[in-house]
């Protein structure tokens, strides 16, 4: 069950499902780490799914392996981060923000890995008006997510862990081994309370990745988030988050259409391996990632061109061009990439006609 947020575009797990944390909380008897809202089996029931004994339904946030989400939370009870490495679409960033909601009620204390960030955002910085007028002092310190993290004893998400230049990831390795943040301008130091703990996203397939240390990837317990086993698995998780964001997006009702899912999820597939279905066609692999991140928005892009343009039922011509999209990144590569799947694939392939239409207007 999940709570309505009217003024809120993407409300908080912990706000969206507040009424499941509550119930699971409240239903919990099992031993809870230090600071921990619920036992490591409840945040596992929560991000899995389940029906508790009176009769609350916790609805799945990730479809997969339950033992990498039991291997992933067993490391958070420990003095050992967590690394999520996956390639793009695997639903590492949904699976940290859940863990933090589920183990410290806040999935807020985040930061955000770019090109950009310097290590003021993993330490602390400085209130300049106040450092000059007052010189420094702990009014004037500013602190980081991993800083607030550290006081309270809740965990810190770190998203695209790869993607900061790697002396400024190296500021961590003293806050992981030691879990202690040292201040050498106040001569002092922030320690870690119990229940501190650190959540990191990485993917090696992205451009401008920055290898981690040995020192830094020693801190860490990596769990490899795999991409869905078959293809039942991933149109259920499309079919389920298109349905979320529409509501989210008070998208007009569209009605479900499991055949231009499915036809999606078939693409990308084969694209993504480099052969058909049935294994007879070799196809030349897109330079993007088509992962079910991109088919979720591919069908979401879908929806919305056949409700607000269309007939009102999701069809070929609605989602084509969001495939073209997501399939064509490198204009010269990828380009003849699509048109070879299209000619020797789509244009034989039974029920497949409107669609194959649909890509050769585009």
């Amino acid at each position: 069950m999940t709570t309505s947020h009217p003024a809120v575009l993407r409300p908080h797990a912990e706000v969206e499902f507040a009424h499941e944390l509550a119930a699971l909380s409240a239903a919990d008897t099992r031993e809870r780490p230090p600071s921990w809202r619920m036992s490591p089996w409840a945040v596992v029931t929560y991000l899995l799914g389940g029906t508790l004994g009176d009769g609350t339904v916790i609805t799945p946030k990730y479809v997969g392996q339950r033992r990498l989400i039991e291997i992933a939370v067993a490391t958070l009870a420990t003095d050992r981060a967590l690394l999520l490495l996956g390639v793009p679409g695997t639903a590492k960033t949904w699976v940290s923000e859940h863990l933090a909601a589920a183990i410290s009620g806040d999935s807020t204390l985040l930061v955000q890995g770019t090109a950009g960030t310097a290590e003021e955002q993993l330490r602390y910085g400085w209130n300049y008006a106040r450092l000059l007028a007052e010189g420094p002092g702990p009014e004037a310190l500013v602190p980081s997510p991993v800083y607030r993290a550290m006081e309270r004893g809740s965990i810190v998400r770190v998203e695209e862990l790869t993607r900061i230049a790697s002396d400024v990831q190296d500021a961590l390795v003293t806050i992981l081994s030691e879990k202690t943040l040292p201040i050498p301008e106040l001569g002092g130091e922030m320690q870690a309370v119990p229940g501190f703990n650190l959540i990191a996203t990485a993917n090696d397939r992205d451009r401008g990745v920055n290898d981690l240390s040995a020192a830094l990837r020693r801190r860490f317990n990596t769990v490899v988030l795999p991409l869905p086993v078959d293809a039942e698995e991933e149109v259920a998780i499309v079919e389920r988050r298109v349905g979320e964001l529409g509501a989210a997006l008070r998208l007009p009702s569209v009605p479900a259409a499991n055949d231009e899912i499915r036809r999606v999820v078939t693409v990308f597939r084969e694209l993504r391996s480099g052969v058909t279905e049935d294994g007879r066609v070799s196809l030349k692999v897109p330079s993007g990632s088509l992962s079910t991140a991109e088919a979720i928005s591919v069908v979401t892009s879908g929806v919305a061109l056949a409700a607000h343009f269309g007939d009102g039922s999701l069809g070929a011509a609605d989602i084509a061009a969001g495939i073209v999209g997501a399939v064509v990144k490198d204009p010269v590569h990828d380009t003849v990439a699509w048109r070879e799947y299209l000619e020797a694939v789509v244009r034989d392939r039974q029920g497949w006609d409107d669609f194959y239409a649909a890509c050769r207007e585009l």
